[in-house]
């Protein structure tokens, strides 16, 4: 895990937001969200909720789907930059495009780098 400063921080988890953002946009398959400081809300057709934000003091990016809650470190090493999931490893995106594609019924893949 990479120590970042709490600014470096704030600013990555940012850039994450406006990319899945961005890219639900580009479905434009009824897909809504709403964002605010830090946090993303994901509301799909069916009126369910995902929720991604911050947790500035843990440094982690947190995800809440129907199937649970994910905390996601930042690793920083060579090859594998990247957020994980503290439990099971599984990249951050990956689980995404996991919990939108279960709690909608149908597949969804935001095109996410």
């Amino acid at each position: 895990m990479t120590i970042m400063t709490e600014t470096e921080f704030k600013d990555h988890i940012e850039e994450i937001i406006i990319q899945i953002e961005d890219a639900i946009e580009e479905l434009d398959n009824g897909i809504d969200y709403e964002s605010s400081d830090g946090m993303l809300t994901i509301i799909l057709v069916n009126k369910s909720q995902i929720i991604i934000n911050r947790q500035t003091a843990a440094l982690q990016l947190w995800l809440a789907a129907k199937s649970g809650g994910y905390h996601f470190d930042y690793l920083d090493e060579s090859d594998k930059n990247g957020w994980y999931d503290d439990r099971s490893g599984e990249l951050f995106f990956d689980t995404l495009n996991r919990c939108l594609t279960e709690q909608s019924g149908s597949k969804i893949a935001l095109d996410l780098e």
